[in-house]
């Protein structure tokens, strides 16, 4: 029998979730599965619960909630045999949009169940981790507008998380009217890239923005290799072109859009930056130092969604 841990972030999302986690138990007993639940505390928490579910040979933990904590679980399970599984029932829920899951909500509130049978049954895949000094990251690494975006929203009151969309949009709006962006110097496979910029993000993933934008359409999750992306620009009209274009997908051709594929890269400046990963803010500085753990983290993907992976497990 294999032996799962339901791991919830109880502060997740627009609605709180934990009084549906003990619903989750039955399609995974029945699917051959022996459950726990545990409630994280805090981000470094979920981190630490993570690791020793890891240490304690847990077949999987099934972190339920938004991005942030995805990122937290997947920080304690990488380089284990510990499989990441995700029920999304947070306020964004990019790693599971990605893959065709429908988020928790309470119109929605069968959908941890649903998601709890799909992941089930699926063969473990390996996926890729990035480490941006020294942190782990599924999906992002970024600096700049987003960035400082992110640090003036996080953490959120619930109330707050119902009008997420509205609330992000007005906050960004707000930072880009006073943000002129970055000189940065990027060096990546050798190539140094210097210029202006509004924002500089890694991306693993194929989505960005919320999950509106698909800004890397060919990226896989296991190819030890990700996307930096540099949006150039010094004003609000440039944000809103930007965030135009990404959601259109002009930036894919855009001049004022540069894509660098990466295994291992340097972003510096002499002023000092923000820093997100996984939509949490994290302790910024003058330097960022990304790279790549190779097919890292083990995690149970929808068999529908195996199409990300360059290399699955059939």
């Amino acid at each position: 029998m294999r032996k799962g841990l339901l791991l919830y972030n109880p502060t997740a999302g627009r609605f709180p979730v934990g009084r549906f986690v003990h619903g989750i138990i039955h399609p995974l007993k029945t699917a051959g599965w022996s459950m726990d639940i545990a409630e994280t505390l805090s981000g470094t928490h979920a981190t630490q619960t993570a690791h020793i579910a890891a240490q304690e040979k847990y077949d999987a933990v099934f972190a339920i909630g938004g991005d942030g904590t995805v990122g937290q679980v997947a920080s304690g399970l990488v380089n284990t045999e510990t499989a990441l599984a995700v029920l999304p029932a947070g306020t964004t829920n990019v790693w599971a949009i990605e893959q065709g899951q429908k988020p928790f909500s309470w119109f929605q509130w069968r959908a941890l169940h649903e998601n709890a049978k799909i992941l089930a049954n699926v063969e473990p895949q390996y996926v890729d981790v990035g480490m941006c000094n020294e942190r782990p990251f599924l999906l992002w690494a970024g600096i700049g507008l987003d960035a400082e975006t992110i640090r003036k929203i996080e953490p959120r009151h619930r109330f707050i998380k119902h009008m997420a969309v509205p609330h992000y949009f007005a906050t960004t709006v707000w930072e880009a009217t006073f943000w002129h962006g970055l000189d940065l110097r990027v060096y990546a496979e050798g190539e140094l890239v210097e210029g202006h910029y509004l924002v500089a993000v890694a991306t693993n993933i194929r989505h960005y923005a919320g999950g509106m934008s698909l800004i890397s359409p060919n990226a896989f999750l296991d190819d030890g290799e990700m996307d930096m992306w540099l949006l150039s620009g010094d004003s609000l009209a440039d944000a809103f072109r930007h965030f135009f274009d990404l959601v259109s997908g002009r930036h894919l051709t855009s001049e004022h859009a540069r894509r660098i594929p990466f295994r291992t890269a340097r972003i510096e400046s002499d002023a000092n930056f923000s820093i997100q990963v996984d939509g949490d803010p994290v302790l910024g500085g003058h330097t960022a130092e990304i790279g790549i753990q190779h097919r890292a983290l083990k995690a149970l993907i929808p068999q529908n969604a195996l199409h990300l992976l360059k290399n699955p497990k059939r």
